[in-house]
């Protein structure tokens, strides 16, 4: 294989250990971000325990990132942590305060003690969230590259479209979150998600109208992949896909709400997870969408106006050694993520966890 096909696997690779990190990490930091509007603490404890078997292991997809991105494109590493040191700095210091916060609130003693480690469990989802949209939207808006060097300013990451991304973000995995817990919960919990779950929907859907509205405008070769013929055939099916999964989802969860209060007698288990996770999976779809038509925008782009991923992209030979560590290792990852997902399937029930 050539130099420029092994980088386009490796993009592949990144694009998707990312993607696989916002579906897996954005449920779980939803709940954070959901726990202001979750009443009662059986309900936050219950929530909790929902995620709590596998949330360490989501954010594995994140270290594969990383080091994915330092092996095989240093260039666009060296360019674009400079640009970012300070959202994915609080990022990660949100994530260390959060991930603390989630084991401790199990162990107070005193209701107010509970609440302020509730508060910093939701605190650090919610900032840790926020700057993980606004570090997308600072590498979207573009980097200013010279002599193949970061040549930005220390505040250049953070601008009205940034922001706007950031809090698009907190809205997308709101929704997941909530939806989430629609399929791992049941009765007042359950009903509180699903309330939860339809505001998330509106808001998510109206920032992916709105930063889709403002991304052609950002650069030229962005516009030209949504509005150039024949290439807006490729684009064209995203819009219309996004319109279905959002009326399916709200379908999903007026019929999750249906079932529920007109049951009159149990229904198979298998039934009631297929029906209660159909919201979920509608929400995984959207965020498949929006990944999709911010791939379509930037390709081949890994840093934005000017680096291209064969630009960015290390020697043949240390690609190609990296490629077969992946090889051996990416799929021993999905093996126990997976089972980890089996094991811990079903409903989750109140005062049974994994605290």
């Amino acid at each position: 294989m050539s130099a420029e096909t092994i980088a386009t696997i490796w993009a592949f690779i990144i694009a998707t250990a990312v993607f696989l990190y916002v579906c897996m990490d954005g449920f779980d930091l939803g709940l954070g971000v959901l726990f202001p509007w979750i009443k009662g603490r059986d309900e936050r404890d219950l929530a909790v325990n929902t995620v709590a078997p596998v949330w360490a292991g989501n954010e594995t997809w994140l270290n594969l990132r990383g080091g994915g991105l330092f092996a095989v494109f240093p260039l666009a590493y060296a360019t674009i942590l400079p640009a970012l040191y300070m959202p994915l700095t609080l990022m990660l210091l949100a994530l260390i305060f959060r991930g603390v916060s989630f084991e401790m609130r199990f162990r107070v003693e005193t209701p107010r003690q509970l609440l302020w480690w509730d508060r910093a469990f939701s605190g650090g989802s919610i900032v840790a969230a926020f700057f993980q949209g606004v570090a997308l939207g600072a590498l979207v808006q573009g980097v200013r590259v010279e002599d193949r060097a970061y040549a930005g300013g220390w505040w250049d990451w953070l601008s009205p479209f940034s922001v706007l991304t950031g809090v698009a973000l907190l809205a997308g995995y709101g929704l997941l979150g909530a939806c989430w817990l629609v399929w791992k919960t049941e009765d007042n919990l359950q009903e509180q998600a699903r309330r939860l779950a339809r505001t998330f929907a509106l808001l998510t859907l109206a920032f992916i109208g709105l930063v889709s509205a403002i991304m052609p405008f950002l650069m030229p070769e962005f516009r030209a992949r949504w509005f150039d013929f024949p290439i807006i055939l490729t684009a064209l099916p995203v819009p219309i896909l996004v319109v279905y999964l959002a009326w399916r989802l709200f379908r999903a969860l007026d019929e999750s709400e249906r079932v529920h209060q007109a049951r009159t007698e149990p229904t198979p288990p298998g039934e009631v997870l297929w029906r209660d996770g159909l919201p979920f999976f509608c929400a995984l779809g959207l965020f498949f969408l929006a990944y999709t038509g911010l791939g379509i925008s930037m390709w081949p782009l890994i840093v934005p106006p000017e680096i291209t991923i064969w630009d960015a992209a290390a020697p043949r030979a240390s690609q190609l050694f990296v490629l077969v560590g992946a090889a051996v290792l990416i799929p021993i990852i999905l093996a126990y993520t997976g089972y980890s997902y089996w094991l811990f399937r079903g409903k989750v029930q109140p005062g049974k966890g994994y605290h």
